[in-house]
This record gives structure tokens, C-alpha cells and sequence, in this order.
């Protein structure tokens, strides 16, 4: 009774204080129970996800509604995809220890595979602004680079065990930062040396996904402890901000907009909630449920062009949210 007492007064505080409801729709994916997500948005405004459990490549027309299905081998397990700057689409075979890069036109795939058979589950792609492609690799606790040209896969062996690298952004310069999802801490790795950092964080903290904030910032959701934190790479202080659905809310899918704010889904309450943080007052602002109840909101993309976020649902959907 305490505990719904106090989530009570989060609520009512949180409404008090909020002032925008989101607007959010979402498409049912044709292909049942095949966990669409990971989306990205192509020049044309297409929306290109993976299917992780139907083993697909898919695109959404949202003017249409009309979706298109890329099949890919039995047991690939994609896991997340890009949009290239040349338009293809790069995504992780998560089963099968490849990248892959799609022709959007053909369906034509070339794969990339790991050099280390203990580099078995490519997690998370991001593009640099070379073409280079910087992932995670979970459960084989690597980071890795591809580059498109030449083919070659560089690896960095994340040392401790269990660290479980998992989202992944680059900064500024180029630098990317990642999330070590099983134990309290962020890594980041030097582009031309290759070297290694890793910086600690709260006890008990469990980054998942991260976000790059406009005053160089790195942003991450805390999933065991219901938090948004900012990691300030100088100071290497951590300030954080409790979620308003509190220490449960789960906080899984991030993103950040083109006016620098903050948003994550809590995957704690069903239905999922959408939530923005505005860096600038240190204050959520803006909420929205998932239509569908989303079951569990994974990854997150915002569309600068058009001002959406874009994101897949355990429901079986693929959903946009217009930011106010």
C-alpha cells in the first residue's frame, strides 16, 4: 500500500507539472509476433525495420500504410538497422555473427562477418560521418568498427566479464560511447588508437540505451533504477533525474530531439509511456501512452526532417510519436 501510495504522488506531481500530451500512432505490423523494431527513416521518409524473431527486413510507407517484407535466412535474428548514406540498409544478423548490408532496390545482401568467433552477436549499429559503422556486440562483449570500403571489422574486447556493451553513439568528434549494460558503467573508445576507456557509474546503475546531449553531454536511461542521468565527460560527474512512473518504470528506449530534449519510453508501466525531459528547466514536460500498450519499447530514432520519433513495439507495432 506505501509503495502505490507513493506512485501515487509521483503521478499527481508529474500532471501537475506536465503541460503536453503526446500524439502517438502506431501501424500493426502484418507478420504476427515477430518483434518489429529498431527503425530508421530513409530520404524519402520510408521507415526500414528489422523483424528479430520473423527473421525480415521490412519498410513502412506511413502515407500509404503499405509495408514491404525482405526476407532474410531462417535463424539470423536481426537485431537493429541503419540507413547509409548511399541509402543501404546496414543491419546486425545478431544470430548469425554478421553485419549485412542490404540494396533497398535489389534486396541484394553482402555480409560482413566478425574475425573473432567469440564476437557471435552483433547488437547495435551507428554511422559515422566517415561511412564507418560502430556497433556493440553483447553477450561477446566486444566493440567493433566496420568499414564499408575496405570490409575490414576492427574489434575491441570489452575486458570485464558480463559487461554486456549495448547502445551506442557518437560524439562531436567522432568518438563513440557506449553503455555497459551488466555492470555500473559507460565506455568510450579513441577512433584512431583504438584504446579503451571506461568510466564508472552509480552502484547499482544499469545503462541501456544513450544519447548524445547538444552541450556534449552523454545521456543514458538507468533500467534497474528507474533514472535519466547525464555523464559529463570532463568532470566525469553524474547527475540524475528519477523517472515519473519512479524506481520500476524500466526506462528502455531513448532518444534526443532537435531542440536537445530528452526522450525515453518507461517500459515498467503498461501501457508504455513516452516521456520528454527538457535539460534546460531539469524538468519532464511532455507524456504520452502507447496506444497499444507496447509490451516493451526497445530502441528509439528521431526524424529531424519531419520532427518525429520513431519506434517498434512487443505489440507487434511500429509506432511515431509528433514532438511538440
Amino acid at each position: 500500500m506505501k509503495r502505490i501510495a507513493l506512485l501515487s504522488i509521483i503521478f499527481a506531481a508529474f500532471a501537475a507539472s506536465a503541460q503536453t500530451t503526446v500524439d502517438i500512432r502506431e501501424w500493426t505490423v502484418p507478420w504476427e509476433d515477430t518483434r518489429p523494431r529498431d527503425p530508421a527513416v530513409d530520404r524519402e521518409g520510408n521507415v526500414w525495420f528489422v523483424g528479430q524473431t520473423g527473421h525480415y527486413i521490412a519498410k513502412l510507407d506511413p502515407a500509404s500504410g503499405k509495408f514491404q517484407r525482405f526476407a532474410l535466412d531462417k535463424g539470423t535474428g536481426p537485431h537493429n538497422l541503419i540507413v547509409g548514406a548511399d541509402g543501404a540498409i546496414w543491419f546486425a544478423g545478431n544470430l548469425k555473427a554478421y553485419i549485412g548490408r542490404m540494396d533497398p532496390a535489389t534486396g541484394a545482401i553482402r555480409k560482413f562477418p566478425m574475425p573473432d568467433s567469440t564476437a557471435g552477436d552483433p547488437h547495435t549499429l551507428v554511422l559515422a560521418s566517415n561511412g564507418d559503422i560502430w556497433f556493440t556486440v553483447q553477450s561477446g562483449s566486444f566493440v567493433g568498427r566496420l568499414a564499408p570500403k575496405s570490409g575490414e571489422v576492427r574489434l575491441v574486447k570489452v575486458p570485464t566479464p558480463g559487461s554486456r556493451p549495448y547502445g551506442i553513439i557518437l560524439d562531436a568528434t567522432g568518438r563513440p560511447w557506449f553503455n555497459e549494460f551488466g555492470r555500473n558503467a559507460l565506455g568510450t573508445i579513441d577512433p584512431t588508437t583504438m584504446k579503451l576507456e571506461e568510466h564508472a557509474l552509480p552502484e547499482g546503475a544499469r545503462g541501456r540505451r544513450i544519447a548524445l546531449g547538444r552541450d556534449g553531454g552523454i545521456w543514458y536511461v538507468d533500467y534497474a533504477r528507474g533514472r535519466l542521468a547525464r555523464f559529463d565527460p570532463k568532470t566525469r560527474k553524474v547527475d540524475e533525474w528519477l523517472t515519473p512512473y519512479g524506481k520500476g518504470s524500466l526506462p528502455y528506449a531513448m532518444s534526443t530531439d532537435d531542440r536537445g530534449r530528452m526522450w525515453l519510453v518507461e517500459t515498467g508501466p503498461q501501457p508504455n509511456r513516452l516521456v520528454g525531459f527538457d535539460p534546460a528547466s531539469k524538468k519532464f514536460f511532455a507524456m504520452g501512452n502507447v496506444p497499444s500498450g507496447g509490451s516493451t519499447v526497445r530502441h528509439m530514432v528521431f526524424d529531424a526532417k519531419k520532427r518525429e520519433l520513431w519506434f517498434g513495439t512487443d505489440a507487434n507495432t511500429i509506432a511515431r510519436a509528433k514532438v511538440p
